[in-house]
């Protein structure tokens, strides 16, 4: 199928730009014999196939104008019903099918669909009764979705992007902690994914709000980096849980650009062997010659101030086997340095006040207990191990000078009350009207007096972290 639908765009692509024919004018042929024959208008699957013209938006404006802070847009997926009952039957799966996207009049298609997320974003979401293994048909009006433009080896990308997310929030009242945590990450000038909210309809319904998050890949680091070519992991820290290096190979499995350019993880195992080899007085040194100090305590302010405790600081423990997640890293070719990308916000401020029984971290910043040996914790008893064991994250907690310098800047800057509180009740204000529309239409959907509830709640929480 891949190959078949990529010889019609490239077929298609060379016929526009060598006749331009209209409808109207003779079939083509070839030597002045047999015409050649039209190409399919429909996948085999009965999707519509659509060539752009050239003119769209979509293939023009770049992705600032996907992620505009003051607008709240409206997505369509067109999805066979064959198709949909296929995706519905097992989202867990995250398989794709083919659909179509409608977009301010313009008509995307085809185009990849699947369900997205890890546990929690299945939570008392789909039928099976394992939360930590989840399975069956679904159970909620909203999922997470992706939705891949360059389906197939499309020729075009939708406003420069190859992939959308968008998040449910299913596990966020409020609504606001992936737009708020990216946000804040940014301001404090760590490179984070925009966020905005966005309205999404399946086949003519309007199926609720979500949060669209840019995707972390190759487009991502070209927008957020000046050298942006480079090597990007997706959740393997540079040590293991014995402090030691991994394997290049297993660097490589994580590895999310340059797949085809017989890339080496050199630079990310060079760090990694220099930390391991480090002592307590040479480790903030090592740390420098590898990352942008700055931009890494930026990171752990953040971090730490938010509790993004899902991130890569909770060290969660199995089989004796400990591991972090909900991060990306980047090297940057040019000066050859290492960045921590945030990723997945819809649990963090969640421990500002209160404790989630899964994500919570009882350690203060840079301290460990139970002889770095991992412990129980929350109600469901699961194992973690206190993230400073980590030789690189000890080290981290060691630029104490800069961390308090940057601390103070961030409860000045973004989250002081007049900024966070004054973002907060824009993003309510774009998306009040809408959120009152899903709870008349699903009744697994946010009621609009527990939503503004929630907001205030988040609110509160802000208010604690700038005072504590």
């Amino acid at each position: 199928m891949k190959q078949y639908l990529g010889a019609i765009w490239l077929f298609l692509i060379l016929i526009v730009a060598i006749c331009g024919c209209k409808k109207d004018e003779d079939p083509i042929s070839i030597g002045g014999e047999n015409p050649v024959e039209p190409p399919p208008t429909t996948t085999t699957n009965g999707v519509p196939i659509i060539i752009p013209t050239g003119e769209e938006p979509f293939m023009n404006l770049n992705s600032d104008y996907v992620f505009d802070d003051n607008k709240l847009a409206t997505y369509e997926l067109i999805i066979p019903e064959e198709a949909l009952e296929f995706l519905d039957g097992d989202p867990a799966a995250e398989e794709y099918v083919e659909g179509s996207l409608v977009f301010e009049g313009d008509t995307i298609s085809p185009v990849g669909i699947r369900y997205k997320g890890s546990v929690g974003a299945f939570v008392n979401c789909v039928s099976g009764n394992n939360w930590s293994n989840p399975t069956g048909h679904k159970t909620c009006t909203k999922l997470s979705m992706k939705i891949k433009i360059n389906w197939q080896d499309a020729p075009y990308r939708f406003f420069g992007l190859n992939k959308l997310q968008l998040h449910s929030m299913n596990l966020d009242n409020s609504q606001m902690r992936d737009r708020l945590g990216y946000w804040l990450f940014r301001e404090m000038s760590v490179p984070a994914p925009r966020c905005v909210h966005a309205k999404l309809l399946i086949n003519g319904q309007f199926n609720g709000v979500f949060s669209l998050v840019e995707q972390i890949d190759g487009r991502f680091t070209k927008y957020h980096y000046e050298d942006g070519d480079g090597n990007l992991y997706k959740e393997i820290w540079p040590l293991n849980s014995d402090g030691v290096a991994w394997s290049d190979q297993e660097y490589l499995s994580h590895l999310k650009t340059n797949e085809e350019d017989t890339p080496s993880p050199a630079l990310i195992r060079n760090f990694a062997e220099a930390i391991e080899s480090s002592t307590p007085q040479n480790i903030q040194s090592t740390i420098a010659n590898f990352m942008d100090v700055e931009s890494a305590v930026s990171y752990c302010v953040v971090d730490r101030v938010i509790r993004h405790d899902d991130g890569p600081f909770h060290w969660y423990c199995n089989f004796g086997n400990c591991e972090s997640h909900n991060f990306y890293m980047y090297e940057t070719p040019n000066d050859q340095k290492l960045h921590i990308i945030p990723w997945d916000m819809d649990l963090a401020f969640e421990n500002i006040l209160g404790t989630n029984p899964v994500t919570n971290i009882p350690d203060e910043w840079g301290t460990t207990r139970n002889n770095c040996e991992p412990f129980t914790h929350g109600w469901f008893g699961l194992m973690q191990r206190s993230a400073a064991c980590d030789p690189l994250t000890k080290g981290l907690s060691m630029f104490q000078a800069e961390f308090n310098q940057i601390k103070n800047e961030m409860k000045q800057g973004p989250l002081h009350e007049n900024n966070a509180n004054e973002m907060l009740d824009k993003w309510k204000a774009q998306i009040q009207a809408a959120t009152h529309e899903a709870s008349q239409l699903h009744g697994d959907a946010i009621s609009l007096g527990m939503w503004e509830q929630s907001i205030n709640s988040l609110k509160n929480q802000l208010e604690f972290a700038r005072n504590n």
